[in-house]
């Protein structure tokens, strides 16, 4: 084996899938792509890594909520687009082409061209590491859509898409919650 610099170990294990995160400020939609993303457990727990360099974050303390808006492979261009620009001075989603769709519980909008959409409150803040734990509180998904597969960032500009789908449910079953 050869050595790797420490510093490119999270090329290694980034996580996946990369994610649109919409937040409302009181006055205006803003969307910010988020690749460094952790589901918590079986539950609707999750956590995003972002801070103060993203414009988003403001709203996001502030009204304590968003969407997280999951894109497909045909949308990449866009959601790279998203993360190269700051919603400070561009309304992303007249540039980007996408519709915002008013949610069940949230004020952030749903992001009508994503596979799906979890509207989600903000439960606690880690400061020391910049993470945000959200509980989703209504969830919706795209069944019409052709593209399902997702996009995963590795950390240096390219990306892996999903690829085939592997069931091995009934030999995980007994650690699966009901219903999955």
């Amino acid at each position: 084996m050869r050595e790797l610099k420490l510093s490119k170990t999270f090329t290694l294990i980034e996580p996946g899938p990369v994610v649109l995160v919409s937040t409302h400020d009181g006055q205006k939609d803003n969307i910010m792509t988020i690749s460094w993303t952790m589901v918590m457990d079986f539950t609707p727990v999750f956590a995003i890594t972002t801070g103060e360099w993203n414009h988003s974050f403001a709203a996001l303390r502030k009204n304590r909520e968003c969407v997280i808006a999951i894109p497909t492979v045909d949308m990449l261009d866009k959601v790279v687009g998203i993360g190269t620009c700051s919603g400070k001075d561009t309304d992303k989603f007249a540039k980007f082409k996408l519709t915002p769709v008013r949610g069940k519980v949230v004020g952030s909008p749903l992001i009508k061209e994503c596979l799906a959409n979890i509207e989600c409150k903000v439960i606690d803040f880690v400061e020391q590491h910049n993470i945000v734990v959200l509980e989703g509180v209504a969830a919706f998904f795209d069944t019409t859509r052709k593209e399902k597969r997702t996009v995963h960032a590795v950390g240096d500009g390219t990306f892996i898409i999903d690829g085939r789908k592997i069931d091995r449910k009934k030999m995980m079953a007994s650690r699966l919650p009901s219903g999955i």
